[in-house]
């Protein structure tokens, strides 16, 4: 087990908790929570820096922890760097016994026959046979696909790479698992996937999220950092929620006692201190006082409190898409799409990864032309729009009261700071320069402004990735009481199960209403995951006559392994092929030339985005110049900027197009085999 005695520690001078004691135990799953700053990701630093591990070192002030010698930890990791190394083998680094064994079986020229033969005894000891095939479902879950499995870590955006990152520590054979937000790049499918491999798991889980949802699912236990105190709550999240609750209205109660006590002895020292008589009586009354523990209100619990503002102007429909094919490059990925958007609309956004929410989404505010149909929109629509681009387009040098003023026109600084203080940005904050900014700030930012602007229409692109869960509920509460028209994705289920009313499912090209609510969404994922895994063992029987020259399989022959010419032998036996040599080499040249338009456009869209990379590098170069910041220069400045958010939006739509071209490619050659 793991315990604490008696810990305290310090960061940057400032003391984060005090007089830490607890126990956690295998195969507990805990949640570990507290508002942002009060030392989370400083706990994981601890325990790994107690553990020999992580990049961070974190000393103890007092005290002491306590952890077995013999186990392992898996962290995950905020950041994950471009490399050339594929994939499915990244992911597979993460079971590193299993990878050294491999590695060394795969090369035997340095490696005694007798060194082989127990070799494969430890490797048929970790169960190492069924490893690649656990890799491969930990990356479905996560919504690879196969096709991607040999794609360079490299290849993938910051948000997959980081998916990538949860898979290898998902593999990892640890004792203790450290996951650090692993819900904020997933999608709803992926991190119900999730929840089901965490309660699987044997060893012990600490996870920081701000899913609730998610939360409730996994976890037994919570472990809250507040005011400089840690402690351990038996239950979920809603448990802990009821049971904290409970504690602060006792201490509330406590407080208000002691304030009254204390305004007491206060009068009577106040009245007769200066008297002869009183004077001892008085003198006692001061010790008592000095004495008395200080115990703290209850705060406010939540700093945000800010609303949606009634919407100027309204009509019916707002926005209107009727039979609409929408695609990229002449090529649809969604059919015969209707969408009408009236002030009651309150629209939740289902689908799996990749089926095309967020494609539907750009239609929907015009960024996006449609290939087919008609696409319509009223005179009143006010949009306030909402996804990552947004967030990355922020002016990265101005603060936010200053982007706020370019907004509000006469309004005073009082009512800016007013406003900025119901986001929490209070204080220096309200001052300083974005770049600086979190995140979870930036999120908050971007909302704080789309809020300012009055819109009848929100359309929302996983707004909670970055939000703490105190901000998700002010979001939530904002949300009901918002008297336009909602469009919603997000996989956050509690966001959705209290904001929209009707649900759209988006899959196979289509757009249906979903009849049911998230629970029932979650069920019918468990069954679209049952007919893939099953077309996927079809599959796999169709291709295990191909050969695998990367991992050793158990129909390696044994027989072989005491000769030194072992080396060549160490690879799945290839089935005898029903075509001739020639007939063969016909067809694959057939198939080389079936595929070579949609291959092509592969190539030509990752010279696009590497191109574009490049001119956003130098952008982001040129608007590091502090010059550019100088009020002369400010035309300068908002033309960098245009040309940065429409590289960004260059970059997210030949994203999109690669996306499709690479599914129709694995389609193609899946009905080859």
């Amino acid at each position: 087990m793991i315990e604490f005695k008696d810990v305290s520690v310090r960061r940057d001078g400032r003391e984060l908790f005090a007089g830490a004691s607890f126990q956690l135990h295998p195969g507990q799953k805990v949640g570990l929570t507290g508002n942002n700053g009060t030392g989370k990701s400083t706990l994981f630093a601890l325990l790994l820096t107690q553990m020999g591990a992580g990049d961070t070192e974190v000393t103890l002030d007092k005290g002491e922890v306590s952890i077995p010698d013999s186990w392992q930890v898996a962290h995950m990791a905020q950041e994950v760097g471009a490399s050339s190394q594929t994939a499915i083998d990244y992911v597979l680094s993460g079971d590193e016994q299993w990878y050294e064994i491999n590695a060394a079986l795969n090369d035997l020229s340095a490696v005694s026959d007798e060194q082989i033969g127990v070799l494969h005894q430890q490797f048929d000891e970790i169960d190492g046979y069924r490893t690649p095939t656990k890799a491969a479902q930990i990356m479905a879950g996560l919504g690879f696909k196969t096709s991607q499995h040999e794609l360079p870590v490299e290849g993938f955006s910051g948000g997959w790479r980081m998916r990538l990152n949860l898979a290898k520590t998902l593999m990892s054979r640890a004792d203790l698992m450290l996951l650090d937000e692993p819900t904020n790049h997933l999608d709803l499918d992926a991190i119900l996937w999730l929840e089901t491999w965490i309660n699987a798991f044997t060893g012990l889980v600490i996870v920081i999220s701000h899913d609730q949802a998610f939360l409730d699912a996994t976890v037994g236990h919570i472990l809250h950092v507040e005011q400089q105190k840690i402690t351990l709550y038996t239950g979920n999240y809603q448990q802990f929620i009821r049971t904290r609750h409970e504690r602060m209205a006792q201490q509330q109660q406590a407080f208000e006692k002691q304030q009254a006590t204390r305004a007491h002895l206060d009068d009577f020292i106040r009245r007769f201190r200066a008297k002869a008589s009183k004077a001892k009586q008085a003198q006692s009354r001061i010790k008592q006082l000095e004495r008395m523990a200080e115990l703290s209100p209850m705060m406010a619990d939540n700093p945000f409190s800010f609303r949606f503002y009634e919407p100027a102007n309204m009509s019916s429909p707002l926005i209107e898409m009727t039979q609409a094919d929408i695609g990229y490059s002449d090529t649809p990925l969604l059919y015969n799409a209707s969408v009408q958007v009236t002030p009651d609309t309150r629209l939740g956004l289902l689908g799996m990864n990749g089926a095309g929410k967020s494609t539907l989404i750009k239609a929907l505010v015009g960024e996006l032309k449609i290939l087919s149909g008609t696409y319509r929109v009223s005179d009143t629509l006010k949009l306030g729009y909402f996804n990552q681009h947004q967030m990355d387009a922020l002016d990265a040098a101005a603060t936010p009261l200053q982007m706020l003023r370019r907004l509000a026109g006469k309004t005073s600084d009082a009512d800016l700071r007013s406003f900025l203080g119901s986001f929490d940005f209070r204080g220096d904050r309200i001052d300083t320069p974005s770049k600086l900014f979190s995140g979870g700030e930036r999120a908050r930012l971007t909302l704080a402004l789309i809020v300012w602007q009055r819109p009848n229409v929100l359309v929302l692109d996983e707004p909670t990735n970055h939000l703490d869960l105190q901000m998700r509920q002010a979001l939530t509460i904002a949300l009901q009481g918002f008297q336009g028209a909602v469009v919603l994705v997000s996989h956050d289920r509690e966001l959705i199960a209290n904001v929209c009313d009707e649900l759209y499912l988006v899959h196979d090209g289509r757009i249906d209403e979903f009849d049911g609510d998230i629970g029932d969404y979650g069920k019918w994922l468990a069954e679209k995951r049952k007919q893939e895994n099953s077309a996927d063992k079809n599959t796999s029987k169709k291709k295990s006559k191909k050969e695998s020259k990367k991992f050793v399989s158990r129909e390696t022959d044994n027989s072989l392994l005491n000769s030194a010419a072992s080396t060549t032998a160490l690879k799945v036996k290839t089935a005898q092929p029903a075509l001739s040599k020639d007939e063969q080499r016909k067809l694959a040249a057939e198939q080389r030339k079936l595929t070579a338009p949609i291959r092509r456009e592969i190539e030509n869209t990752e010279k696009t985005l590497a191109k574009i990379d490049k001119q956003l590098i130098t952008l982001e170069e040129k608007l590091a110049d502090t010059d550019l910041y100088e009020e002369s220069r400010k035309a300068d400045l908002l033309k960098l900027l245009d040309e940065q958010s429409a590289l960004q939006q260059q970059h997210s739509d030949n994203e999109e197009k690669l996306l499709s071209s690479m599914t129709t490619l694995e389609e193609m050659e899946a009905g080859f085999d």
